[in-house]
């Protein structure tokens, strides 16, 4: 295994970690496999954002006799409001699953919290304003329950004005190939480096789109021009390359890629062993030349939804069903407790969508396509 410096918390990191939002609803035995395996390949960073208790306690099982070799970064505004994931900055709300964090994981203390998924200006003022989530960080930090505060976050302005700012060791945002040409990311990236802020890539695989077999993209449009257009790989893509791509970044200390079971583990851990060959991904960039919204990484930051449904499975569900529709993806979706069909338009999704996905134009299309 290869380590990091995590910027100025001066922790060393596995330069590959592990990003857990793809283990909800598996089996408790199978996320304890995947932990464990990569704990004994020297993984030792967690991004562990949901609230989920079911979540929380198959993961609090999965590391016990383990937190002395693992690094936990835990998210302080992620919460739950009935039974769906929702982003909070009710001060309350979020005090009360950070609590619920620790409890659930059996320790006294995260090694890193992060201020959850900001990316507009006026969502910053309020975390940073007197009394909010800041200050509550901040709080923690002395009384010793975090180690280091940090920020999350997909919007490369916001995430630079925060780099800036002296009041975050650790920031998270999306580094991949698709966000190549990203409008400010270069200069955000530049400012974690002169602030020596450790930078954690999330979605590296940029949600699992960058590995699709079909080497036709469709994404919805540019983001100068507002066109929808179709993407062209000229050539397949390995998780090897994204994960090349994106190490080679400047001030990227480590990744977080989403890996649901021991293969995709294997997967990103073949890094590692890869040849100069095997990792090269200069050839691909002239396919990423502009920058693309539109595309659904299956985050759920577009929930919750009064409907209940669980956007980014059904997303998944309608991607993986092209371009054939097989009887396992039609039979998961019609096991559904909410699907496309139960959508109620009220765009609150679309509204907190951090990539412009057109959501209730989705749930019409797999409404339309799984039946």
């Amino acid at each position: 295994m290869e380590y990091r410096t995590l910027g100025r918390t001066g922790l060393e990191v596995s330069a590959i970690s592990l990003g857990t939002e793809h283990l909800l609803d598996l089996p408790p035995d199978h996320v304890a496999s995947v932990i464990h395996a990569a704990l004994d390949h020297g993984i030792n960073y967690f991004d562990l954002f949901w609230a989920h208790p079911e979540f929380r306690d198959m993961m609090g099982a999965a590391f016990k006799g383990h937190r002395h070799r693992a690094l936990l970064a835990a998210h302080l505004g992620a919460a739950m409001e009935g039974n769906q994931y929702v982003r909070t900055r009710d001060k309350k709300l979020a005090e009360q699953y950070f609590h619920d964090f620790l409890t659930r994981y059996e320790t006294d203390y995260v090694d890193v919290l992060f201020l959850h998924n900001c990316d507009t200006e006026e969502d910053l003022d309020t975390l940073m304003s007197p009394g909010g989530l800041m200050d509550m960080a901040q709080r923690y930090q002395l009384q010793g329950k975090t180690r280091y505060i940090g920020f999350s976050g997909h919007t490369a302005s916001i995430a630079q004005e925060v780099a800036t700012t002296g009041y975050v060791d650790v920031i998270m945002f999306p580094i991949n190939l698709v966000g190549h040409a990203i409008p400010g990311r270069n200069e955000f990236m530049r400012a974690c480096v002169t602030h020596n802020i450790g930078l954690v890539g999330m979605k590296p695989y940029a949600g699992g789109t960058l590995l699709r077999p079909d080497r036709t993209l469709s994404m919805e449009h540019w983001q100068s021009g507002g066109q929808d257009v179709e993407l062209n790989k000229s050539v397949a893509i390995t998780p090897v390359q994204c994960l090349s791509y994106s190490l080679e970044q400047p001030g990227v200390s480590t990744l977080v890629p989403g890996c649901r079971s021991l293969e995709e583990l294997d997967a990103a851990l073949a890094y590692f062993t890869a040849t100069p060959e095997e990792k090269s991904f200069v050839h691909i960039l002239k396919d990423f030349e502009h920058y693309t919204t539109g595309e659904c990484v299956y985050c759920n930051h577009c929930l919750p939804c009064p409907a209940e449904i669980d956007i980014a499975r059904v997303m998944r569900l309608l991607d993986s069903s092209k371009p054939v529709l097989g009887l396992e993806v039609a039979m998961e979706y019609r096991g559904l407790a909410a699907n496309g069909s139960d959508c109620i338009k009220c765009g609150a999704c679309e509204e907190r969508c951090p990539f412009d996905v057109p959501v209730m134009e989705r749930m019409d299309e797999v409404a339309g396509r799984i039946r």
